[in-house]
């Protein structure tokens, strides 16, 4: 079976029909609306998204960027555009309460603005240094080799489950300490927590949330009375602008991660691996020459988060589009990550782009994804060895997608391993 690629927006580009909703799960459960992005782009990048009370949001909608341009903008300037104001997440689920609320803008990095971000960041980078994450690449190349055998040795599965899953499973276990018999829970607390839009989910969002922060409290406690030479003891035990984590804010670094280091690495993983399957001359040339630009168009392919948001701080313009303050923008990096004017063939899977200025580690600025090297160093370690232990991998059935307004999911996809 031949899966699907994003397919190159026609000629003709679609008028969007009033009251066009790009945060509308159900939307995205079926597709990413490359023809409606290209619209935009083409015609009028800013456009007005209408949203519904049950958004999680009172104020109507918000301003949609399209163009690489004006997402890169709004990224970069964080004094005008903050993500404390109203959160990162363009949409929330219905019943999401004011105090619900407040808990993310005070406590998750991606929801703090500098100074206050700046400061946590320095504490929080210790664990993402090159040489820290140099020092994990031995024990996820033997953690990769062991989960494609492993698969492999199985004939046939569920690729996202039995493969995409586990390494950044395994790789949050081994930065953070947490043992690895536990990372299915944690794997189960991620999707409960962000799916709160798909029927699979069932478990109350907040309720999981809790479980991780409580779990990541504890360990965060342990290691302040017992110091080991992990990421956690140091993180903990740092002394930045006199200061160190402390255990509530560990505890939402690790919620972070759940989605940073788990949910987004494993859909580029299975996005990547669609993409391979779909067009058979790059899975071919990945086999035999590994490009280490491959990571990169694996990411931009597939653009794990599909949208976060900013709030803007004072009346100003982009695209030229009026902003009021307090009005929502939202960084359509899936559209971004198309973008004409940037990229050349956009549509096509190219696994030696280069250059390749994509925003899908969240555009550049105060809020570039921190884990950015390490997600590089799963992908290329996991396909690695995907080629080495099931280089004839088929597709069995179709995928099926996360519902979802920001996060482009893969739920389920069918394979023969060999």
């Amino acid at each position: 079976m031949t899966p699907e690629p994003p397919q190159p927006p026609q000629p003709r580009l679609p008028t969007l029909p009033d009251g066009f909703d790009f945060t509308d799960p159900d939307l995205i459960a079926e597709r990413i609306p490359h023809e409606e992005f290209a619209a935009l782009r083409a015609t009028r990048s800013v456009y007005w998204n209408p949203q519904p009370a049950a958004s999680g949001f009172d104020d109507g909608g918000l301003w949609i960027l399209s163009r690489h341009a004006d997402v890169r903008e709004a990224s970069i300037n964080a004094d005008l555009y903050s993500t404390h104001a109203n959160t990162a997440i363009v949409r929330f689920y219905e019943g999401m309460s004011t105090e619900g609320l407040e808990v993310q803008r005070q406590n998750m990095l991606i929801n703090i603005d500098p100074p206050e971000h700046t400061k946590l960041r320095k504490i929080v980078q210790r664990g993402f240094t090159p040489r820290a994450i140099g020092t994990l690449e031995d024990a996820l190349r033997a953690r990769a080799e062991r989960i494609a055998a492993d698969a492999a040795a199985r004939g046939e599965g569920d690729f996202v489950t039995e493969v995409a899953t586990e390494l950044p499973l395994q790789a949050i276990a081994e930065l953070i300490g947490v043992a690895q018999e536990d990372r299915a829970r944690l794997f189960d607390w991620s999707n409960e927590m962000l799916g709160y839009d798909d029927p699979e989910y069932t478990v109350d969002p907040t309720v999981a949330a809790a479980e991780i922060l409580g779990y990541a409290m504890v360990l965060a406690g342990e290691r302040r009375a017992d110091r080991r030479a992990d990421i956690v003891s140091k993180l903990v035990h740092a002394d930045i602008d006199g200061r160190g984590l402390t255990d509530d804010e560990f505890g939402f670094f690790v919620i972070l991660l759940s989605v940073a280091g788990n949910e987004t690495t494993r859909n580029a993983i299975t996005h990547g691996m669609l993409a391979f399957l779909a067009n058979p001359d790059q899975w071919d040339l990945y086999k035999h020459q590994r490009p280490r630009t491959a990571a990169d168009e694996i990411v931009r392919w597939a653009t794990p988060v599909i949208a976060f948001q900013r709030t803007a701080t004072a009346d100003t313009e982009i695209g030229g589009q009026p902003i009021r303050r307090g009005e929502r923008v939202g960084l359509y990096y899936s559209s971004a990550n198309f973008d004409e004017d940037v990229f050349d063939a956009p549509f096509t899977f190219d696994i030696t782009r280069d250059p390749n200025p994509h925003l899908g580690f969240g555009g550049t600025g105060a809020h570039y994804c921190l884990g950015a090297n390490l997600a590089r160093l799963e992908i290329g370690l996991i396909f690695d060895a995907i080629a080495d232990h099931m280089p004839d991998i088929r597709q069995t059935g179709p995928p099926e997608r996360f519902r979802s307004s920001w996060i482009n999911g893969i739920k389920h996809l069918p394979v023969r391993y060999c």
